[in-house]
């Protein structure tokens, strides 16, 4: 699978305050922990459910900038700057075509519901699927 690098300043936390951290390139992403560690690993979860809504919503996921170009941003002066690596959420949901087979009425009936619902022979298939799969978890 194919990995993303987005590079993320973390806020220095002590005893008394958490590491906050925060995602340049993907404005409203941020996350925190309690301890260095933990704040990467949640930051790497904030960024992959961050990428999964924007594309559930269709909002555009903005282009990463270089994290020299990240460094020179005035308002992160003194945090700590680190890269990580997180799946390329973007990829796995791009469509993949298929050939199924299907009897003929199933077809014109899965068509006339779609239809009627303002869906796509694709969308309804996916969102059949969806259903189904999320009763095996």
């Amino acid at each position: 699978m194919n990995k993303l690098t987005y590079t993320i300043a973390i806020e220095p936390g002590d005893d008394q305050h958490v590491f906050g951290v925060v995602v340049p390139d993907l404005p409203g992403c941020f996350s925190a922990g309690d301890t260095l560690e933990e704040a990467y690993d949640n930051a790497k979860q904030a960024i992959e459910g961050h990428l999964e809504v924007s594309l559930e919503l269709n909002a555009p996921i903005p282009d990463r900038k270089s994290f020299k170009e990240h460094q020179r941003n005035p308002e992160f002066a003194g945090w700590i700057w680190a890269l990580i690596e997180v799946e390329d959420i973007p990829a796995k949901k791009s469509p993949v075509r298929l050939n199924v087979s299907l009897p003929e009425y199933l077809v014109n009936r899965i068509d006339l519901y779609a239809q009627a619902n303002h869906l796509t022979r694709s969308g309804f298939l996916a969102k059949a699927a969806l259903k189904e799969l999320s009763h095996t978890q």
